[in-house]
């Protein structure tokens, strides 16, 4: 009986056993799984799954006509550019191409102009 009463005690006294960081170990892992996970999901919340792509060209438009709007294009081969908006106008001289209407039901209709400068309506 003393030798299986030793058996028991021995196998409480291990060093693995008794470490409470043991079940720890691998808890950095989990977390990037978890935060890769998470970062996939919300570009999929999005709807936006180009952005993974790297040989797609995209442009997005954050707060459109807000003080705040940004442009952020990307395109294959080139560094993301961000453009902010600003409260300067651009100017010089150019020439009219033609005239844009905008339609009831939120469609944008491009018409030139003819070579005479008439414009066509339609």
């Amino acid at each position: 009986m003393k030798g299986r009463r030793y058996r028991r005690t021995g196998l409480i006294n291990n060093e693995d056993e008794q470490n409470p960081l043991t079940g720890v170990a691998n808890l950095f892992d989990i977390a990037m799984v978890f935060s890769v996970a998470l970062l996939v999901a919300l570009v999929m919340s999005y709807q936006m799954p180009e952005l993974l792509n790297p040989t797609e060209d995209i442009t997005l438009v954050k707060n459109p006509g807000q003080k705040d709007m940004q442009i952020i294009i990307k395109e294959e081969g080139k560094p993301i550019e961000v453009l902010n908006m600003t409260d300067e106008i651009g100017g010089g001289s150019g020439e009219a191409l033609g005239t844009a209407y905008k339609l009831a039901d939120g469609r944008v209709v491009y018409v030139p102009e003819e070579e005479g400068g008439n414009t066509t309506s339609g």
